[in-house]
């Protein structure tokens, strides 16, 4: 069974991230069991300084969850963020990315809806993404291998298909249950 990392709170140089956040809204970030809710969505800001606020986000909604679960849910879910900053127009000056969280009786379903393709994407791309199996040196590649995690740990996964409002979501159920996380 592999060793966990515990997932760590919002340090103190980071309260700036949180700096935007109204107090109405700031129990979406504090790492507790959440108020109770069916879906819950925040819009990011497409930049690499709201990767940890985004994995507060997530951490916070699989709160009443077991530590496994709640890993891999945030695990998962950071991925897509930070595919959204990297591989789409949401990572541009000024653009946003949004995560939607949906509590259903079996499990959560998280979608990251970005802004499409960047403008420097080549034009015959159709949008669809695939997650290649992770063979070879993409075994111990420091980037490119988030939708191969997803593929391998989430319940089910998919994407809208569109490459100007992309939509990537993905299931894990709550006994991880289809995932090949080990320890399911």
């Amino acid at each position: 069974m592999p060793t966990l990392v515990p997932v760590p709170a919002l340090a103190k140089e980071e309260d700036s991230v949180l700096a935007g956040v109204p107090d109405e809204y700031r129990h979406y970030f504090n790492g507790r069991s959440p108020v109770p809710y069916t879906k819950r969505h925040w819009e990011f800001a497409g930049e690499p300084a709201s990767v940890p606020l985004a994995r507060a986000f997530l951490d916070t909604c699989a709160a009443s969850r077991d530590s496994e679960f709640r890993y891999v849910f945030s695990l998962l879910g950071t991925e897509l963020a930070t595919n959204a900053i990297r591989h789409s127009r949401s990572g541009e000056q000024g653009q946003t990315f949004v995560l939607k969280v949906i509590r259903e009786p079996n499990g959560l379903t998280l979608a990251c809806r970005d802004n499409g393709r960047p403008t420097s994407a080549p034009s015959g791309e159709d949008g669809r993404l695939s997650a290649a199996p992770m063979v070879g040196d993409r075994l111990t590649a420091e980037n490119g291998r988030g939708l191969a995690l997803v593929d391998s740990f989430a319940t089910t996964w998919g994407d809208n298909g569109h490459p100007s409002i992309r939509k990537v979501w993905f299931h894990l159920a709550y006994d991880l249950r289809g995932s090949s996380w080990p320890a399911a």
